[in-house]
């Protein structure tokens, strides 16, 4: 009968709150029988809503692990196995529960119907040159996959020349990677299956369109760099996982290799690897003028690097170690002769670019071209003889050019409030193209001429959806500790802010990466249908530089759940939205951030919605990449790392009773970056716990899809549909009926 007391406070609020409001309309003068009648009706009808919903059995086993003394009972661990029968078996009685459930939500088909329609637009990627050609991709607005054209003119229309469509019956095979050889004459295309992070390269020929017979595989993380004169390319592979263990086994010792078109792939050259060092990744890059191979190296997923270079006019030249030890952040930008130009945080939070003449590497011999400014100096490209920076102003673009002593040019005027990005030339260019997207518009193509810094629309697509409608705007709140913290709202004009609005808050809050104002179909449909969507700037994140980003890991990690919990606090006290209507959302990282908040503040939130979230943070280590993830978590290996692990860890604060709000979780068996280990002993430890009348906590499981890069876009559209129609039903959307 917990139900009584919760129902009481609503009826009591109701009697408050302003008479214009139907949901709460005055009750003073219904007689007192009628209330309670209408009180048990509602309780009853929450009782057998929560008794119709039957999860299945979860076997528990008797797992513990010993912590620096401190005994951590694991019972789902078999779930890790993702090969065996009764993994499968729990997944396919989970995925009908889940199905079964959201089949009797009567909005759900129209909201995929309108996800699907709003879909249906042409729009094409960002084009680049090589060789005297064009690339670019086009989608016509409902392939699950993009296609790949070539032109020698943007003004004629492109000729196919890889279409993933056709690599798979179900649209699930995506291109992932495209390096064109410096003629022109053949291109590495690479594709990853089922949405796995794992790729196979092919070799095409341009002007066929065939590839040549071998295929390289085992590759994951890396590009291809040609060499200038087009006798081969270098990329970077890992050792071939044991039988099985494609999907979890630890991904250690990458090493780089030259491959020579037309040739097997163990005929490939080693060109670089560090067995003492199994924990370091690489990418190599061949510099404009083809002098020299360029290897940036990480151990972790830090931004911190170390930069080698070898020098290919000397056969057998080996690398020189220019900058090493970690220290900071160095993006290699390109080389003029022996001067190397990099994007760094050294002594520069918000980023800076210096100089380098490896001739004279001493430090002090170092030049500053751009320095630190007041927002963060987000990313550089140099290309026609200029410096192209993209700085983030609390956390929105805007975009400076400067010449290669860093004198600036202009200040390059942008459409609106948003983001841009897709820069890449070579210094002989006189144009580049990058996108253009906002909350409130789709992603527009826009042609950039160097020498003047005029920007012109290539392509701008067209949909039946009308942004004007909307309303963004950008609010700064305060988080627990007094730090001001940015947040974007986006809504229809004419909110009323009434607490009455059903509102999605989404974050991410980790790894240096930056969330920015952009177009999402979903959001679109999710606002048409009387939504609020909010995304908070957390610590963690990357808007505001490196301190920023330190300030939201390891032992702080709790600041960022913080920031998040005031972004809501904060929607609630303003009139946005009210508890019972308010939805979390976040993937990966962020499928941990709505997992830890959910927990540690179950009464804020009525619903939320991790995706392959990280949830076990005492074994996130043990899987496929996640030892690099050390870098923002820290490790349950050192104790006081685990200690701070073991009091946010969504698997492991979950208490039993406790009334959780209403969970989708969502998850894929391909997912080889979080693996799907996470998601499932999340939701079986949920269902555990959940207190016998609270709402559904249920688990979906895509199949064929994997971390959400190159997913197909039927699946997308029924996953967000389901998203949607489970808030809809729980959340009482009234709109979307």
């Amino acid at each position: 009968m917990s139900c009584l007391l919760p129902l009481t406070i609503i009826f009591k609020k109701c009697r408050r709150r302003r008479t214009d409001n139907p949901v709460c309309s005055p009750l003073p003068s219904v007689p007192a029988r009628l209330v309670r009648a209408l009180v048990v009706f509602i309780l009853m009808q929450s009782i057998a809503v929560a008794q119709s919903l039957t999860y299945p059995e979860t076997k528990k086993q008797s797992v513990e692990d010993d912590y620096f003394g401190t005994k951590v009972q694991d019972p789902y661990r078999w779930l890790e196995d993702d090969n065996s029968a009764e993994t499968k078996a729990w997944v396919e009685a989970q995925n009908k529960v889940t199905f079964g459930w959201l089949e009797q939500i009567p909005q759900r088909e129209k909201i995929r119907n309108r996800i699907q329609e709003l879909f249906n637009f042409e729009r094409f990627g960002v084009p680049f040159k090589k060789g005297g050609q064009y690339f670019y991709t086009r989608n016509t607005g409902l392939q699950n996959q993009s296609v790949l054209y070539v032109t020698p003119s943007l003004d004629q229309e492109g000729r196919e020349l890889l279409d993933p469509n056709k690599l798979s019956e179900d649209g699930t095979v995506s291109l992932t990677e495209t390096s064109v050889s410096e003629d022109g004459k053949l291109m590495v295309v690479g594709t990853s299956s089922a949405g796995s992070d794992w790729q196979e390269f092919r070799i095409k020929d341009i002007a066929t369109g065939k590839d040549l017979p071998e295929v390289l595989q085992w590759i994951k993380f890396s590009g291809a760099s040609w060499k200038r004169d087009g006798s081969g390319f270098f990329y970077c592979r890992y050792p071939k996982p044991e039988g099985g263990a494609a999907l979890t086994e630890r991904n250690e010792n990458q090493s780089v290799w030259f491959h020579v078109p037309g040739k097997k792939q163990d005929e490939d050259q080693l060109i670089y690897a560090r067995t003492d060092k199994p924990g370091w990744s690489y990418s190599p890059y061949v510099t404009e003028d083809g002098r020299y191979l360029i290897l940036s190296v990480n151990k972790d997923t830090s931004p911190k690097s170390q930069v080698f270079y070898k020098d290919l006019t000397q056969e057998r030249s080996g690398f020189v170690e220019l900058l090493k030890g970690f220290d900071a952040a160095y993006n290699f930008l390109e080389n003029k002769g022996t001067v190397f130009y990099f994007h760094t945080d050294l002594d520069a939070p918000r980023y800076r670019v210096i100089a380098i003449d490896v001739t004279k590497p001493e430090k002090k011999q170092w030049r500053e071209i751009i320095p630190q400014s007041e927002h963060k100096l987000e990313g550089v490209a140099m290309f026609g003889g200029q410096l192209i920076g993209e700085y983030l102003q609390d956390a929105k673009s805007a975009m400076r050019t400067f010449d290669l002593e860093g004198k600036l040019i202009r200040e390059v005027a942008l459409p609106g409030i948003g983001s841009i990005g897709g820069f890449s030339g070579e210094n002989a260019d006189s144009e580049s193209f990058y996108a253009f997207s906002s909350f409130t518009a789709p992603t527009t193509i826009f042609r950039y001429d160097v020498p003047t810094g005029v920007s012109t629309i290539w392509r701008q697509p067209k949909l039946n959806y009308d942004g004007t409608q909307l309303e963004a705007k950008q609010v700064f709140y305060q988080s627990k500790d007094g730090t001001r913290v940015p947040m974007f709202i986006i809504h229809k004009k004419g909110l009323k802010l009434d607490g009455s609005n059903p509102c999605l808050l989404y974050g991410y809050g980790g790894f240096d990466i930056s969330l920015t104002p952009g177009f999402s179909v979903s959001r679109a449909v999710w606002m048409e249908m009387g939504g609020v969507f909010a995304m908070a700037n957390l610590r963690g994140g990357g808007e505001y530089g490196s301190e920023w980003h330190e300030a939201g890991i390891k032992l702080r990690k709790q600041n960022v759940f913080d920031d998040f919990i005031a972004a809501a606090e904060w929607l609630i006290k303003e009139g946005y939205t009210q508890p019972s209507k308010l939805a979390i959302q976040g993937g990966s990282n962020g499928g941990l951030l709505v997992g830890a908040c959910m927990i540690q503040r179950p009464e804020l939130f009525g619903a939320a919605l991790p995706g392959v979230g990280v949830m076990d943070m005492l074994r996130f280590h043990k899987f496929t990449i996640g030892w690099a993830w050390k870098s923002d978590y820290g490790s349950s290996e050192k104790p006081d790392e685990f200690k701070a692990l073991l009091k946010y860890s969504p698997l492991h604060n979950l208490k039993e009773g406790t009334r959780y709000p209403a969970t989708l979780i969502t998850t894929a068996d391909h997912d080889d970056r979080v693996v799907p280990a996470h998601s499932f002993k999340f939701a079986a430890r949920l269902q555990e716990c959940q207190a016998k009348d609270g709402p559904p906590v249920m688990i979906r499981i895509e199949t064929s899809a994997g971390h959400g890069g190159g997913t197909a876009l039927s699946k997308v559209i029924e996953e967000t549909a389901d998203e949607w129609a489970f808030l809809v039903k729980v959340l009482g959307v009234e709109r979307a009926r």
